[in-house]
């Protein structure tokens, strides 16, 4: 292996959804210069989490077993991106001895930004409650009063697992023509969620997805701690 990958920081990504994985390689080749990265995949923890509608302090402990075997494999950071583990990541924060990212944390502050009134279109019951729970406390440690509207597109997540990706988009354009008039910015709760609106021509209001928004909050906050750290040293 070439001297420099052994002097490069690297980022563990924890997956649920091997679909995104090329996706998420490339958002941090674009905005993480000089890391390399490696994907860790359980689709177990999300699909124990649909089974028993919520999550689990086993699937919790499982999180972050992985989250512990990613610095053990020489992670410099952490990402997870699964948003219904997102309680599971905030829990495994203060002991993580890396740094340690959720991936809708960058589209929650970046909604707040965009209006007070914003909708979460999600494809899983199991995402709606962290994803409106996260923006409200962002709203919250800034001092803004936001309204929350959430749209579950039912059955769409089982018409992509099956591969039928048109009926899953479908499902979401139809969510989102729910909500036209009544909020101010829609963010599309699940990284497998993020192009299902792309066929769409123009869309009425802003819609705010989790991957670039994620990786480009975590590149914020890595490069200033790295700031930080250098500044110390000198």
């Amino acid at each position: 292996m070439p001297t420099e990958l052994h002097d490069s920081p690297a980022l563990a990504m924890i997956h649920t959804v091997p679909g995104i994985i090329p996706a998420f390689n490339e958002l941090v080749g674009l905005h993480l210069p000089g890391w390399r990265s490696f994907n860790m995949l359980d689709e177990s923890l999300l699909g124990n989490t649909i089974r028993e509608g919520a999550l689990s302090p086993q699937t919790m402990r499982r999180l972050a077993g992985h989250i512990w075997s990613a610095v053990d494999a020489g992670a410099s950071a952490v990402l997870v991106t699964c948003s219904s583990l997102g309680p599971a990541v905030d829990a495994a924060m203060p002991l993580c001895p890396v740094p340690l990212f959720r991936i809708d944390d960058g589209m929650a502050i970046e909604a707040i930004r965009r209006g007070n009134r914003i909708g979460v279109l999600a494809t899983l019951a199991t995402t709606m409650n962290p994803t409106t729970r996260l923006i409200e406390r962002h709203a919250q440690r800034i001092g803004h009063t936001v309204s929350v509207t959430g749209r579950l597109c039912d059955g769409a997540f089982d018409k992509l697992r099956s591969g039928d990706r048109a009926a899953h988009d479908a499902m979401i354009r139809e969510g989102f023509a729910s909500l036209v008039g009544s909020v101010d910015v829609v963010v599309l709760a699940q990284a497998s969620m993020a192009n299902a609106l792309n066929e769409m021509s123009e869309a009425s209001m802003p819609v705010l997805t989790s991957p670039e928004l994620g990786v480009l909050h975590m590149s914020s906050a890595l490069n200033a701690r790295s700031r930080i750290q250098e500044s110390a040293h000198s």
